[in-house]
């Protein structure tokens, strides 16, 4: 990067974040004022929070290359996402807002137990923490990879940056940081997406592009066809996605105390509804970008992998003159696709059928050429590893995720290049924050408050107390990030991890919601066996992850329906809803 460059980058986080601690400065020392903000958030503000939080550097970085290798299809996963949040605004947002809760996990104590809101906030803190982790790493991961940055640098700066301004601000500077990220994420994806329209050939429009990526099979929208192995298809995507944004939404804490901060139940809910309106077409935006990327390096020549360090490492292995002559197909290779591309956008427009499908054949050609090239590099970074698994060759053969940074900091102008770098930060930060701001409340609300058993605290040493533990948390997002750069194939562990336990948790509170004669000790003991059942699928079975969270939420509410029925009785707490050991939320003002 030029000069320029990293002054746009340094000055684009250095004013986010400066500005939204300088004006949560004097964040209140009340719970209230810390953990919610005030509970004043306007409906747009709480709106750009939750999609802020949201969307992570992965959903910049790998979503671009998810549309480049394999077409649209992916938007399906996003289908069932407004209809959940029309149900979340209905039955979950009222009831947290009458009850004045801090966090989604204190309803159920009032409704079941204090071991059932424990588990469930546990669960939260184990997916969230590692989640967290993950968030750090994947954006240092890659742009370590471009920029020839340690992964350790930039994952214990960004971490710091994030620490600084969540701990001083709470909830307040998590919201006014995040609204002014989504303006820098959402004005540098419109730049890179004109530009790229502007950089294909003279002759080559708009339409054109898209035609040629129709052609291909990249403007795959929606899939009919079912299959319990297949992630992305209409049916996963109305309701193992359903279920996923149900859960996500509804019961994690990341997002429940976006919404929570709303000055009202009417504000809350239009920040919902303006998630589900935005969310799906700002996905297709994106992936739109990817397959334009697509198409444009069908014109230009592109790297034999995007991945610089893995070429690097073969290049300088006993596989170096074989790399350097496939490298020569290669370039032959990207001239006929090249070619053949051209023939296609004019036998279009020249409205030429035969023509047409004949370019379509030479075109498909040489992607299987392409294919096959891929492979044979895999086979080289094989001999270049001998002691890796499969596991790790094919993560280091995978170098979609590195497709869209690598454009811009090739083709796009100065300027552009910090900007478009500072996105991919600002969406971790963004994440990251809104995720540690939550791992504190849930940690002091659900955890530390309830041992206290009794002996109250001031809210002074309650809100100094999630600060420390907000910073414990960060510390810990750190060390396992770090810890992250010794694994493989972490990346796409993020898609993975909340399925793993979202389902559980979606079922505690859907028993809550809906069965009301089913009490704590049914649910709790259905939880456990879900978890342990859930993860035993997820080891022993092909089955697509998104059929977890539908799967894991009727499996807690049939089992718990059952051991009501036929378990021993509940105690007498259980059955009158007597009074726990300390204040219950019902009496906050």
């Amino acid at each position: 990067m030029s000069n320029f460059d990293w002054l746009v980058l340094a000055g684009t986080l250095i004013l986010i974040v400066g500005y939204g601690t300088w004006r949560t400065r004097k964040a209140g020392a009340s719970l209230d004022n810390y953990l919610l903000g005030g509970r004043n958030t306007r409906w747009w503000g709480v709106g750009l929070s939750i999609i802020a939080t949201q969307a992570s550097a992965i959903t910049f970085l790998s979503t671009p290359g998810q549309a480049y290798a394999d077409g649209m299809r992916f938007i399906q996963f996003y289908f069932g996402l407004p209809v959940a949040m029309v149900l979340i605004s209905i039955v979950a947002v009222p009831i947290y807002q009458r009850l004045r809760v801090y966090t989604a996990y204190e309803y159920l104590q009032t409704r079941f137990d204090g071991r059932t809101r424990t588990l469930a906030a546990g669960l939260f803190l184990l997916q969230r923490g590692l989640s967290n982790g993950l968030s750090l790493y994947a954006p240092a991961l890659v742009l370590s990879a471009v920029l020839g940055w340690s992964p350790a640098v930039t994952v214990c700066l960004l971490g710091t940056l994030i620490i600084a301004y969540t701990v001083s601000g709470g909830t307040r500077a998590v919201t006014i940081t995040q609204q002014w990220q989504v303006a820098v994420i959402f004005s540098g994806m419109a730049a890179a997406g004109y530009l790229l329209v502007r950089y294909l050939p003279p002759q080559i429009g708009f339409t054109d592009a898209l035609h040629v990526a129709g052609r291909l099979g990249k403007l795959n929208l929606v899939d009919f066809s079912f299959s319990w192995t297949d992630r992305y298809n209409f049916w996963t995507g109305m309701t193992g996605g359903l279920f996923l944004a149900l859960s996500y939404f509804g019961t994690d804490q990341s997002q429940v105390q976006r919404y929570l901060s709303g000055q009202s139940v009417t504000q809350s809910r239009l920040g919902l509804l303006m998630n589900g309106l935005v969310k799906v077409p700002m996905q297709f935006g994106i992936l739109l970008i990817g397959v334009l990327l697509f198409v444009f390096y069908l014109f230009q020549p592109a790297p034999l992998t995007f991945n610089r360090p893995v070429y690097e490492e073969v290049m300088r292995g006993p596989a170096a003159a074989e790399a350097r002559q496939l490298e020569q197909q290669h370039r032959t290779l990207q001239l006929a696709q090249q070619a053949a591309t051209t023939s296609l956008a004019a036998a279009q427009r020249a409205q030429n059928p035969v023509a047409e499908a004949a370019a379509q054949q030479r075109l498909q050609t040489t992607q299987a050429a392409r294919a096959g090239i891929q492979r044979q590099w895999l086979a080289l970074i094989k001999r270049t590893n001998p002691t890796a698994d499969d596991k790790a060759i094919e993560a280091k053969g995978k170098d979609t995720d590195y497709v869209f940074i690598s454009f811009v900091l090739k083709y796009l102008p100065r300027g552009l290049v910090g900007l478009l770098v500072a996105v991919v930060l600002s969406a971790a930060m963004s994440s990251a924050a809104g995720g540690l701001n939550s791992l504190g409340s849930t940690s002091v609300v659900d955890i530390y408050r309830p041992a206290l058993k009794g002996r109250i605290r001031s809210e002074e040493q309650l809100v100094k107390t999630s600060r420390w533990l907000t910073v414990g948390w960060g510390v810990l997002g750190i060390g396992f990030a770090l810890f992250a750069a010794r694994m493989e194939n972490l990346i796409q562990a993020v898609n993975i991890l909340g399925s793993l336990f979202y389902g559980t948790i979606l079922g505690i509170f859907a028993v809550a919601f809906f069965q009301k004669h089913v009490h704590g000790r049914a649910v709790f003991g259905a939880a456990v066996v879900t978890q342990v059942l859930t993860l035993l699928a997820f080891w022993l079975t092909d089955i697509a992850y998104l059929w977890y969270n539908i799967l894991g939420c009727f499996a807690v509410m049939g089992i718990a329906e059952v051991w009501q029925r036929t378990g021993p009785p509940d105690s007498r707490s259980e059955r009158e809803g007597e009074p726990t050991d300390y204040p219950l939320v019902e009496a906050r003002s």
